[in-house]
């Protein structure tokens, strides 16, 4: 599954089907079907709920969505372990996904991370090749969490929080490429606006190859940095927060400048809003 080697400033880590070795295109685009057409089919489920079925139905099935909701298949699962497995071998050479780390020694399979990645974009989708399945990183067990709204990482200081309280060092996370997988489209004016912000949620329609959940093929480089050491202090206040963020963004915008114009985004600019 995985090819690794080094290069200058850090590790690269790749999917064997660029040497000829792994999935093939159908494997690759089940994998994808199966994990992102499921977003896609909960959807669709709770749309034809509302518009096509009784209200005693309607119940009923949202119900039911709501309790597998709190029914995960856990890491012990034999079944979900296998599909997860699948997912994570295939995925990361539909792009294909390449993995760049900076200081792959600098990682302890037996310490806690918090990665900030960016940009979140529609689904962040290169964060497979994080993932413990994946084999890249040398760490057991990896969990996503996503904020209730996108993209305003100077407002999103939650995870910096986090990491403060627990005194688990911080790792900034760029992904080139994560903008071009997928076509997006949201309505615009103020009444959309203030019914995101009501919701905490922007409502946006999104489509990948003929409009459908699989992505379109285009290249994803994942580069991961050094991780920022943080004393552990379980109250820290605002200002603390506040500059340990401001740390954090300065060692995103150097990642990304570092490493922009090898993986071919010579001319890109990045804006943090």
């Amino acid at each position: 599954m995985v090819m690794e080697r080094e290069e200058e400033g850090g590790r690269l880590f790749k999917g064997r089907e660029e040497f000829g070795l792994g999935s093939n295109t159908f494997q690759a685009i089940l994998a994808l079907g199966i994990w992102l057409g499921a977003i896609h089919f909960n959807i669709a489920i709770v749309l034809f709920t509302f518009l096509f079925l009784p209200f005693s139905q309607a119940l009923l099935v949202l119900g039911l969505l709501a309790v597998l909701m709190f029914i995960p298949i856990d890491e012990q699962n034999r079944f979900g372990r296998r599909l997860s497995r699948y997912i994570c071998k295939h995925a990361c050479s539909y792009f294909p996904v390449t993995l760049h780390v900076e200081d792959i020694n600098a990682f302890q399979p037996d310490r806690a991370y918090v990665f900030g990645y960016e940009p979140h974009s529609v689904l962040p989708i290169g964060v497979v090749a994080l993932a413990d399945l994946t084999g890249f990183m040398p760490l057991p067990k990896i969990k996503v969490l996503a904020s209730s709204a996108i993209a305003f990482l100077k407002t999103r200081r939650g995870f910096v929080r986090i990491a403060m309280e627990m005194g688990h060092p911080l790792v900034p996370v760029f992904c080139f490429g994560q903008s071009h997988i997928y076509k997006w489209w949201k309505p615009g004016g103020k009444l959309f606006l203030q019914f995101s912000r009501a919701i905490k949620f922007t409502p946006i329609y999104f489509g990948g190859i003929l409009g459908s959940p699989v992505p379109f093929r285009h290249p994803m480089h994942v580069v991961v940095g050094r991780p920022i050491e943080l004393k552990k202090n379980p109250h820290p206040t605002m200002e603390e927060v506040i500059e340990a963020h401001s740390q954090f963004v300065k060692a995103l915008q150097d990642l990304f400048e570092k490493h922009k114009a090898q993986i071919g985004y010579a001319d890109l600019q990045l804006k943090i809003l």
